[in-house]
């Protein structure tokens, strides 16, 4: 690994890792085979959203449009998140608080619900959760994250922690959407990023589920601090199952 990717790497893992952290989410445990090479599989927990097949999401920036295709196949529960946030109106007016493209183009992250609100501190931002309204605490989403060519996606482990060599099924090619997350593999809420550039080395570390298919050009022109003006589901909305 070049130095400067090795530098970018770690900027990541510390400012992707901003997000709060969580308790680790109880799975319960799984009947099913665990994939080749793997020591222990956590089983994909309940009660969350889950996208069964895909959707398509339209989310507005600086009054252009950026279209994502979510692969609920690959990762039903992350991408079901997402839609649902999405469909909640969660990310409407919510700030891309970090954005790197030096020493080369990386990320633009964003969605945390506090930033939609300009009173709350720029420093703050990136510790944010999704609070759910029925329960009135921040809802977190496992780690998930497919193998190329597995059964099921591996949960709340990372491809080293679960001793898998092969890379994911969704890998992080230029313009990948994932989750970020704190040192907690089981923190993701609501906090998303973009990549400008293909990140191979963050391949079995976050999980990515889906990909902007349109308005890449939009996503590459995004400054710190400009605001989602709006998010919908345009196709796909009937493939979320919530209990």
């Amino acid at each position: 690994m070049r130095p400067f990717t090795l530098a970018l790497a770690t900027v990541l893992t510390l400012w992707l890792g901003a997000c709060t952290s969580s308790a680790n989410l109880e799975t319960p445990t799984s009947e099913a085979q665990p994939a080749p090479g793997v020591a222990e599989v956590a089983a994909a927990p309940s009660g969350l959203p889950v996208l069964d097949g895909t959707a398509t999401v339209e989310m507005v920036v600086n009054g252009s449009p950026i279209v994502m295709e979510l692969d609920g196949t690959n990762a039903p529960i992350t991408a079901g998140n997402f839609v649902d946030l999405v469909n909640r109106g969660v990310y409407d007016g919510l700030v891309f608080h970090r954005v790197v493209r030096d020493p080369q183009p990386f990320v633009a992250q964003g969605g945390d619900p506090q930033s939609k609100d300009p009173n709350v501190p720029a420093q703050q931002l990136g510790t944010g959760s999704f609070i759910d309204p029925d329960t009135q605490a921040p809802r977190y989403v496992p780690l998930e994250i497919k193998p190329a060519g597995a059964a099921e996606p591996v949960y709340s482990q990372t491809f080293e922690e679960a001793r898998i060599s092969d890379g994911p099924e969704l890998p992080h090619t230029r313009g990948a959407v994932a989750m970020a997350r704190s040192q907690a593999v089981d923190s993701a809420s609501a906090q998303f990023y973009i990549t400008l550039a293909e990140l191979p080395f963050l391949d079995g570390s976050y999980a990515v589920f889906g990909y902007v298919t349109s308005g890449m050009e939009t996503v590459d022109a995004i400054q710190q601090g400009d605001r989602i003006e709006s998010a919908r589901v345009t196709e796909g909305l009937e493939n979320l199952k919530t209990e």
